[in-house]
């Protein structure tokens, strides 16, 4: 089985490569690669899109890399687990609105915008460890439970209009999307590389879940 980050300039890469070759080899799942190559991309079983940075920066960016028809073409058609991490997760909206209005993928219904806080104690950027509140059951979420922490760095979150398809959130001056989910794909707002062995369990669950 290969797994395979997907490199368009849009954020390290390193941090969670190493993250997902300890979870495979310790548990025998397969080879991980970073790369852009469309070949590699559709040939691969599993499918990982982090992101750093703006929105439209982002989109742009995987837009004009030449990894981004068979990116469409493996999840859509093949059907291939996806999982998007922070930036990528907020790529699968419909639409953002960092800067400027932005299409995304449209493979979630629901649109990404600043964080609005109701606690003026609080700052933006929502940065460090918060805990999760479970909204839906999924095979992503096994061994995870209400309360476990998971580590976040961003400004703009994802708002879904089908509730279905979150699966947790966390508090932060209001009600901020933490993981969603639709037929074969995933996004985590946080990153789980950086989540110590509760981050570690997702990247596991992530790389042995048969959508």
């Amino acid at each position: 089985m290969l797994t395979a980050l997907i490199d368009y300039e849009s954020g390290n890469l390193h941090s969670a490569l190493k993250a997902f070759e300890k979870i495979s080899s310790e548990n025998s799942l397969g080879s991980v690669t970073i790369t852009n190559d469309p070949e590699i991309i559709s040939n691969a079983d599993r499918l990982v899109l982090p992101g750093d940075g703006a929105f439209p920066a982002c989109k742009v960016a995987l837009e004009k890399s030449e990894v981004f028809e068979a990116l469409k073409h493996a999840v859509l058609a093949k059907g291939r687990p996806f999982l998007g991490i922070c930036v990528g997760m907020q790529l699968m909206a419909k639409k953002g609105f960092e800067f400027e209005p932005t299409n995304g993928l449209n493979w979630i219904n629901g649109q990404v915008e600043r964080i609005q806080l109701d606690d003026p104690s609080l700052k933006i950027p929502h940065m460090g460890w918060n805990e999760i509140a479970i909204d839906f059951d999924h095979a992503i979420l096994k061994d995870i439970k209400n309360g476990d922490h998971f580590y976040f760095v961003h400004s703009y979150q994802m708002r879904v209009f089908s509730h279905e398809e979150r699966l947790a959130h966390v508090n932060y001056g209001g009600d901020i999307t933490a993981i969603v989910a639709k037929d074969n794909m995933v996004g985590l707002q946080f990153h789980p590389e950086k989540s110590s062995h509760s981050g570690m369990k997702l990247i596991k669950n992530f790389l042995e879940w048969a959508p």
